[in-house]
């Protein structure tokens, strides 16, 4: 009994960084002052993928494209379609995207097919053309949590 009492209070405590190890941003640093043992390698692979993020302006995923044409007013049809959507789903970021020969729009940032396919399927009446696009999305936008404290 007493047992299974100090293993849950252990499963509820949170553990904290030392406060200069909190206020570093770059995890490497971070992963040099923790001292952690590892194969050279790693180091030089983990360097390289920081590197490789901080050149990008997104991630891999998912989107949903509800609009394309290539003709001579595509590009303010592309617009109006864009303000229809969002007159309607206003919680979706909305991208007016031109790739050749074609005015696109695609709506959303998911970071999963089964998210971008949720939307598609709310949706798929309203914009019979649509389906769901795979390419570079945003990175996310961090919420708290409602029941993180906020400073």
């Amino acid at each position: 009994m007493i047992s299974g009492l100090l293993f849950s209070q252990m499963l509820l405590a949170q553990v904290t960084l030392p406060d200069t190890l909190q206020s570093e941003n770059d995890t490497l640093a971070i992963l040099k002052k923790l001292n952690v043992k590892q194969d050279p390698r790693l180091e030089k692979m983990l360097n390289w993928d920081v590197e490789n993020n901080k050149v990008r302006n997104g991630i891999e995923g998912y989107r949903v494209e509800i609009f394309f044409s290539s003709k001579m007013d595509a590009h303010e049809k592309a617009r109006q379609t864009k303000v229809d959507f969002l007159s309607k789903f206003p919680d979706y970021p909305v991208y007016v995207v031109f790739v050749a020969p074609n005015f696109r729009v695609r709506v959303g940032d998911f970071r999963t097919k089964s998210e971008a396919w949720k939307l598609y399927k709310k949706i798929e009446r309203i914009y019979p053309a649509a389906f769901v696009v795979h390419g570079n999305i945003n990175f996310p936008i961090l919420k708290p949590l409602n029941y993180e404290r906020r400073y």
